[in-house]
């Protein structure tokens, strides 16, 4: 095994620094990808593994990308969820890797819902 040196550390403390701020960092938008097992049987961790490469390829740095547990519809999924500040979530379903760098650009970039993939806008409620 090669042994690491200061600029490999370097490296790979800059992509990790990267990956840390697009989970956790300031953000405009929050992007989640629906990881439940149902979304995890129907590809949603190469979503996943896509929208960090491209969030980082494109040096994007005010989208957050997190991922939550199942979002209750498994026959929809892979699911994921734009919440851009001041505007209603949307719910995205059926995707697959093209399906999410469009939404990627056109709603998350470029600020137009990609209503061909949506399933609902808005958040639900419980009022006791």
């Amino acid at each position: 095994m090669a042994k690491l040196k200061i600029d490999d550390l370097d490296r790979i403390k800059k992509k990790m620094k990267g990956q840390i701020q697009l989970r956790e960092g300031e953000h405009r938008v929050k992007l989640t990808i629906h990881m439940g097992t149902c979304g995890i049987a129907a590809g949603a961790r190469p979503l996943m593994t896509r929208m960090l490469k491209e969030l980082s390829d494109r040096n994007i740095t005010d989208v957050r990308l997190t991922s939550s547990g199942c979002a209750g519809l498994c026959s929809k999924e892979p699911m994921a969820t734009v919440e851009i500040k001041g505007e209603a979530p949307v719910k995205y379903i059926s995707l697959d890797e093209d399906k999410m760098v469009e939404i990627l650009e056109k709603h998350v970039i470029g600020g137009r819902i990609v209503e061909k993939h949506m399933l609902a806008m808005g958040s639900e409620k419980v009022h006791v």
